[in-house]
């Protein structure tokens, strides 16, 4: 069974190009249920293969999921790997039949991206002080997160030559290793001259490691490293709402539709989504906040 998930991951790799987080996403998620059928398997005495799997058998998993509190999102999730990952073995001949097949997925409502305002932002990106190179490096990647709209991936993905200060723009990689090239202006550029200059040699350890941004062991941060560096911010900042890397990037997207200079085609441009039904959930901040402004403006409203 496991044998067969890796078959399936190597596929969504080299045919279908997807990201390393969204094959570890389609890994975690088949794992799990591989798991519960071979526990299942066993526990029934049947053969221990995904032809064990029913309709049955999967409305248990189901079940276990609810009563474990994942939510409708992640849910709907777990059952779209495991259609990909039947359908994949039907194609191959390994499966005679779906069984997901008459499974719906949980319903779930469309969130909305909750941005940070301007002012948090700003406290925000004033929160790494000093000149050590930790500091240097964090406010680094905070500016430049903000500055340009990038995914954590992204971020902690950019190599050395990633980056043209001269130029005043960043080439980054998203989803289906789709390159896009973005501007980056003066004061994050900054920060991140500074950053090459005073820090990241003092971090460095090898002179052979591309990566841009550094942990204090000379290698590539990670996502995870990221994250805690931003919680810590925050914190300090006194942002009290719940904020994830992804937080910036929905609030520079719906700070700059706000501003009324960039148009939804240009946002998407910005953010590299393939699809502008992606960029138009950020319509519904816009018109919500049209809405307050006309509340405090309009003389009768």
């Amino acid at each position: 069974m496991k044998a067969e998930v890796e078959n399936f991951l190597s596929h969504l790799s080299a045919e279908r190009s997807l990201s390393p987080n969204t094959i570890s996403a389609y890994k975690n998620d088949l794992s799990q249920l591989e798991e519960f059928v071979a526990q299942s398997s066993t526990r029934l005495g049947l053969s221990t293969s995904w032809s064990a799997l029913d309709k049955s058998m999967l409305t248990t998993y189901l079940v276990s999921l609810k009563e474990k509190e994942y939510a409708p999102a992640t849910v709907a999730r777990k059952v779209a790997a495991a259609r990909s990952f039947f359908r994949f073995l039907m194609s191959e001949g390994m499966l005679a039949k779906d069984p997901t097949q008459d499974i719906a997925s949980p319903k779930v409502g469309k969130s909305l991206p909750r941005p940070i305002s301007v002012s948090e932002v700003e406290a925000l990106l004033h929160q790494p002080v000093g000149t050590s190179p930790e500091a240097r490096r964090d406010r680094a990647m905070l500016e430049l997160m903000y500055a340009s709209g990038m995914r954590v991936s992204e971020l902690v993905s950019l190599d050395m030559g990633d980056v043209n200060l001269n130029e005043g723009q960043v080439r980054c990689f998203g989803k289906g290793a789709k390159e896009r090239i973005i501007p980056v202006h003066p004061t994050a550029a900054q920060a991140v001259a500074e950053y090459l200059n005073e820090a990241r040699p003092r971090l460095a350890r090898d002179s052979s490691e591309k990566g841009l941004f550094l942990n204090r062991r000379g290698a590539r941060l990670t996502r995870q490293g990221f994250w805690l560096i931003l919680k810590t911010c925050a914190k300090e900042a006194g942002i009290r709402s719940d904020i994830t890397p992804h937080t910036l990037r929905h609030s520079i997207a719906t700070h700059l539709l706000h501003s009324g200079k960039m148009n939804l085609r240009q946002l998407q441009e910005f953010l590299g989504h393939a699809n502008i039904a992606t960029t138009q959930v950020y319509t519904h901040l816009t018109s919500e906040h049209l809405r307050r402004v006309y509340d405090q403006s309009h003389p009768r409203a």
